[in-house]
Formats: structure tokens, C-alpha cells, sequence
């Protein structure tokens, strides 16, 4: 394929889910042709609008905003200004696109993309849209019936989609996580201080943290740390409660929690070298976004999903319910991870011959090349 240099819009956002693979989607178009031209149009004061000119792309914003379905003064008054929000972002969107004249547009999910993408197809030119989850949000759902193509990461996506416009490309994934070599595993045993000589538990909370996680591993460590025998966990709690665990370990250290002083349980704000952490874990606690669920296939690591009950639709139940069906994940519901979350992943880090069929399973999921699929997927579009 020739890969000409193209004018393209990439729009969406609001959350990272939607707006990481949306930068990796750029990273591949500009390194086939670094001649091409990229804008994203994302939602005013949403996290791509900071996001996005970090990655070195420039960004417009669009005062478009989403219907709040919790009932408060606050929700009622933004659902308010929703109808007039989106009459102005289409009149803004339809300038963007005359101004700019894309090849293509491309969409993300989030509220940015659906006056971008509306815009752009009154102009005749070609829209594709990606879907990261396994259940399909509004705005792509919407969208769907009138794009040229559609990227998913996840069988029976027909269900929402027509299936004649269907591609199977996976989720784009930052290009350092691979299946860990030697090389890498001893790497990151260094790099994270842990004994070679024990089994390790990676809990990832995310930037921000998960108070579900969290809670389980304190939970874990009143009740003494039972099971944890010859395991070091690597402990992702996250900015927003790292003052709180700090002060939490330093009490359970003082009333003597866990023994061995607790040396083995490592926790930290947030995990820079996560194809390190990847590769030393045995066991991988999470959140089921897309993202994360794409890197754990691409890392061929065994899981343990607890989906977040706070999303659109459950779609993190959607997610790892896809890998549970394969035998390729384990997953403990939001709601009993205090109780069960940590006695299943010790449980589990016991049977060796189950944890290496779940790396088998979830291996044969993973889809590496998504971003370069996507980037050829609009380039088959663009006349």
C-alpha cells in the first residue's frame, strides 16, 4: 500500500480509554507518511484538551457536553444546556472541517466525535470510528449507521454495528508492551527491588487509584495477610490515595500486620515501567478499560478483572466477561472484591498449570498491530 500524505481529524475523548489509543492511532499515521497533517477536535475541559498537545498534536475544542443521568441541581442544570451545547459544537464542527478539508475523519467515542463526524460526513468525506470495549458506547453506536468502516476489538460487535462495516483491529497499545523475554523479567525484579525467589501479584489501580483495590489489600492486611507466604505484591494505590495508604502501612507496621514488617508488599502512586511490571507478574490484578485489558492480552499475563461499576453501560463487565468466556481471565464482582479479591489471586498464584493456560488463552487474543490495521483501514477510504 502507498501511504500519501493525508489532512486527517481524529476526534473523541474525555476519557484516557478513548484518548491514548486515539494518540497511537496518530503515532502510526505519521510515521507511514510524517508528511501528513493531524488536528483532533476534542470536548472543552476534558482531559484531551491537556492530553493531546502533551503528545505533540495540536487540538480544538468543541463546547459540546453529555447528558449527567445521576439526579442532582448540578446535573439537571447541565442537562439543561446539552441541546444548545450540541447546536453549537455542530456549527463549530462544520467550520473545523471546511477550514481544515480532512481526507478522513476519524472517531473515537466521546462526545467530541459525534458533531465532528456528522460534519464531516455532510461534506462527503470518509469517517471510520474505533469502539476499544465490548459493548458498544452511545455516541459510536449512533454514529455506526452511516460511517464507511468500524473497528472493534471484540467478537459479536454486529450487534451493534452493521457487520458488512466491521474490521477486527484490536485496541492500539503503547508500543512497549510485549511478552516479557528473560531479559525483561530479570530487568524488572531490579527495577523494582522484589526476590527473584518469590511469587508476585501486580495490582493496578490506575493513575488515580481504585478505592475497590485498595480496600481489598487492607482489608487483606488486617486480617494478617493470610496465604501470602513466599509472595511479593507490586501495589499500584494510585495519587489520590497514597497519603492515606502511606499513613495506613505505617500503622500496620506499628501493630505488626503481615510480619516481616510488611517489606513485602510494595506500593507506590503510580507505575512508570509498566512492560516491567507486566513482565515480573505472575498474577495481574485490575480494572477492565479496554486499554488495560488490550495490554494484559499483548503482555500474555493471567488476570483477575474487578469492572468498575461507575461506566457507561458496564462495559467493563462486557470486557472481561469476553476473556472469562475463553478461560483467558478470572473475574471477582466490585461488590465482593473486599471479601474474595485477594484470597482468589493467592489462590490462583498456587496453580501453576492454570495461570499458564490463562497466559495461553489470552496470548491468543491479543492484537498487536491495531494501530497500523486502523491507520490501513483509513487509507483504503480515502479516494
Amino acid at each position: 500500500m502507498t501511504y500519501k500524505p493525508l489532512r486527517i481529524i481524529i476526534s473523541g475523548g474525555g476519557t484516557g480509554g478513548h484518548i491514548f489509543p486515539a494518540i497511537s492511532i496518530a503515532n502510526k499515521l505519521k510515521e507511514l507518511n510524517p508528511e501528513s497533517e493531524i488536528l483532533f477536535v476534542g470536548a472543552e475541559g476534558k482531559m484531551e484538551m491537556e492530553k493531546v498537545p502533551a503528545a505533540g498534536y495540536r487540538i480544538v475544542g468543541l463546547p459540546v457536553v453529555g447528558l449527567q443521568r445521576q439526579f442532582s441541581l448540578k446535573n439537571l442544570l447541565n442537562d439543561i444546556t446539552v441541546p444548545f451545547k450540541l447546536m453549537g459544537s455542530i456549527r463549530r464542527a462544520g467550520k473545523i472541517v471546511k477550514d481544515f478539508r480532512p481526507d478522513i475523519a476519524i472517531g473515537v467515542g466521546g462526545y467530541a466525535s459525534a458533531p465532528l463526524l456528522l460534519a464531516a460526513q455532510r461534506k462527503k468525506i470518509p469517517t471510520l470510528i474505533q469502539e476499544q470495549n465490548g459493548f458498544a458506547g452511545l455516541t459510536n453506536k449512533m454514529l455506526g449507521k452511516k460511517v464507511d468502516c468500524i473497528c472493534v476489538a471484540y467478537d459479536g460487535m454486529e450487534r451493534f454495528f452493521p457487520a458488512q462495516k466491521i474490521v477486527m483491529s484490536g485496541n492500539p497499545i503503547r508500543k512497549e508492551i510485549v511478552p516479557p523475554t528473560a531479559e525483561m523479567v530479570q530487568e524488572g525484579l531490579a527495577y523494582y527491588h522484589l526476590d527473584p525467589a518469590k511469587k508476585h501479584i501486580l495490582i493496578v489501580g490506575g493513575s488515580l487509584g481504585s478505592g475497590t483495590l485498595n480496600k481489598a489489600v487492607r482489608t487483606w492486611i488486617e486480617e494478617g495477610c493470610t496465604g501470602g507466604e513466599n509472595v511479593e505484591i507490586l501495589w499500584q494505590c494510585g495519587r489520590y490515595y497514597k497519603a492515606g495508604i502511606d499513613e495506613f502501612m505505617e500503622a500496620a507496621r506499628e501493630k505488626g500486620f503481615g510480619g516481616e514488617n510488611l517489606s513485602f508488599i510494595h506500593h507506590t502512586d503510580f507505575i512508570g515501567r509498566m512492560d516491567l511490571a507486566y513482565a515480573v507478574a505472575d498474577v495481574v490484578i485490575s480494572r477492565s478499560g479496554a486499554s488495560t485489558v488490550s495490554e494484559l492480552c499483548a503482555a500474555h499475563r493471567a488476570a483477575i478483572f474487578v469492572p468498575s461499576p461507575n461506566v457507561a453501560e458496564d462495559h467493563q463487565t462486557h470486557n472481561a466477561m469476553a476473556l472469562v468466556r475463553k478461560d483467558a481471565a478470572l473475574m471477582v464482582r466490585d461488590d465482593e472484591a473486599r471479601e474474595k479479591l485477594m484470597g482468589t489471586a493467592l489462590y490462583l498464584l498456587k496453580d501453576s498449570k492454570k495461570i499458564a493456560r490463562m497466559q495461553e488463552n489470552i496470548a491468543a487474543l491479543a492484537l498487536p498491530d491495531a494501530a497500523k490495521t486502523i491507520a490501513d483501514e483509513a487509507y483504503k477510504l480515502v479516494k
